[in-house]
């Protein structure tokens, strides 16, 4: 399966469904995407290329990729005939229907990135004591509360995993 994971191996594939459920070939380059995280696949509109999650292939299998393939297509092909190729378009539903592409793509499951930097601030409303925590330093001239337009007090918050003579 890994070996099938080539550029070279979706290149072929999507010019074959190209052909074989557009009947027009796929002229474009067509890679694999793996910084892609929350999409099956996307069509970049300057290149005309297509970039599929190649995450949705170990995850969900060929069936599934093939679908998120037909939708890029759906766009690919629309957007060179000048027809509507968005989400929203009549031509876009119309045609992914026709083809059996996917609409909305598998989620994958989420992978839960630990906080790499806590909480070092918190502003605190002097009028109705709300408060915001930040990572980053904030000016307070600048900004007021968001609930009551109050004037806010920075406070520096605790921290047990600051090394000594930092901050």
């Amino acid at each position: 399966m890994e070996a099938e994971l080539t550029n070279t191996y979706l290149q072929q594939w999507i010019e074959q469904v190209s052909l074989r459920d557009f009947g027009t070939p796929f002229r474009h380059q067509a890679r694999w995407n793996h910084r892609l995280s929350s999409t099956g696949g996307r069509y970049l509109l300057k290149s005309h290329d297509i970039e599929i999650n190649p995450k949705q292939y170990v995850q969900n299998g060929a069936e599934e990729v093939e679908r998120i393939i037909k939708h890029e297509l759906c766009h690919y092909h629309l957007h060179l005939a000048k027809r509507g190729y968005k989400h929203q378009d009549a031509d876009f539903k119309a045609l992914l229907a026709r083809v059996g592409g996917s609409r909305y793509c598998k989620s994958l499951p989420a992978i839960s990135k630990p906080r790499t930097e806590p909480y070092r601030y918190r502003l605190r409303c002097h009028s109705c004591g709300q408060q915001y925590l930040r990572k980053r330093k904030v000016d307070i001239r600048k900004y007021v509360c968001g609930k009551c337009r109050g004037k806010l007090r920075l406070e520096l918050l605790p921290s047990e995993t600051q090394p000594e003579g930092t901050s």
